[in-house]
């Protein structure tokens, strides 16, 4: 008999813990428009000792700066890549950033991919949507840009700083930064080291 109350009490905190879960995270609705119309700005990097975020040693690819609409945000507990990146954002600029496109479009993550669905008589092409979104996996720099990490919305408009990185774990395991805006499927995710974000107002 004492099981009931227990699974009771359970129930409770996980469905508080749900409604809580869903509030932080909810979307931000935004208005029509390109609302976040640069490029993303990739440069060279000087030569660095790599550096060390628990058992991972991070090698520096390039610097990188992006203001981008979050199309979505995933977040993980469990994965290998758990420990040193705690949420993937799904990352829209130009056409990418404007409601008239993304209404027409279904967009979600999992298992470290974005994916996306416009239908065939869509208002851009497969090209422009490949070229003006991107999954990134992105690294606190420390505990201060993973809090703020953690409360990023979808719609909210983020300009994030840092560099591109390849990982590598103390057992071999490993990850590695895409450099290019137009490639598709596995590894074609950016790794990003944050060393600061803004969120507009």
């Amino acid at each position: 008999m004492w099981r009931h109350p227990v699974l009771k009490i359970l129930v409770a905190v996980y469905v508080v813990w749900g409604g809580w879960n869903w509030y932080v995270s909810r979307p931000v609705h935004c208005p029509d428009g390109i609302l976040a119309p640069a490029e993303p700005q990739q440069g060279d990097v000087a030569p660095v000792v790599p550096s060390r975020i628990g058992r991972w040693t991070l090698t520096p690819r390039a610097t990188y700066q992006i203001t981008a609409r979050i199309l979505g945000v995933e977040r993980y507990h469990v994965d290998f890549l758990a420990a040193l990146i705690p949420e993937d954002l799904a990352l829209g600029w130009g056409p990418m950033s404007d409601n008239r496109i993304l209404k027409r479009m279904d967009i979600s993550q999992a298992n470290r991919f974005y994916f996306w669905r416009s239908p065939p008589d869509g208002p851009i092409s497969k090209e422009v949507i490949i070229s003006h979104s991107a999954n990134t996996h992105v690294i606190p720099e420390d505990p201060l840009i993973a809090r703020r990490l953690s409360r990023l919305r979808p719609g909210q408009i983020v300009t994030l700083s840092g560099l591109l990185v390849d990982g590598k774990r103390d057992d071999g395991a490993w990850i590695k930064s895409s450099l290019s805006r137009t490639d598709t499927g596995a590894g074609a995710c950016e790794v990003m080291l944050v060393q600061d974000l803004s969120v507009a107002p």
